[in-house]
């Protein structure tokens, strides 16, 4: 059974709202310039990019929308993503990937993940849209043994 992702800490963000149920979490938080922002997390194995490639079981996909028309000014955006995958990071130690999946075209929220520390990975269709994939990915998945003469044992 996937578990939802832990409760995550954004200092700085107000919550407003927050539920749990299944593989998800879904918060509504306040930023300084006091617009609402909607973020949900998803456990991968369990949601939408489940057969979008090869999921780790404490993978994390990040969902941002604005709880008002008008969408989340891409400053804005960077800063929450960049405080989001700290927050999961910390929250679960055993996470290799919080994954964000960007409407294929979408250049300026790309170049907000990108600011954040996410990088492109690859396009996936998903049943209802295609996407553009990005993964932030903490340093001891992406660490490299440069000591390639030898075989771990």
């Amino acid at each position: 059974m996937v578990t939802p992702p832990p409760p995550v800490d954004l200092t700085g963000w107000g919550q407003v709202d927050h539920s749990a149920r299944r593989a998800t979490n879904r918060t509504t938080l306040r930023g300084a310039s006091g617009a609402a922002v909607d973020v949900e997390l998803v456990r991968c194995a369990a949601g939408r990019l489940r057969e979008a490639y090869p999921v780790s079981e404490h993978d994390v996909e990040v969902r941002v929308g604005a709880a008002s028309a008008g969408g989340v000014e891409p400053a804005a955006l960077t800063a929450l993503l960049g405080d989001l995958v700290q927050a999961v990071l910390a929250s679960d130690p055993e996470c290799r990937r919080v994954v964000l999946a960007i409407p294929e075209g979408d250049l300026e929220v790309l170049a907000a993940a990108e600011d954040a520390g996410f990088r492109y990975v690859v396009d996936v269709d998903l049943p209802d849209e295609a996407v553009s994939l990005a993964v932030a990915e903490p340093a001891w998945v992406t660490a490299i043994d440069m000591d390639l003469d030898h075989v771990p044992t």
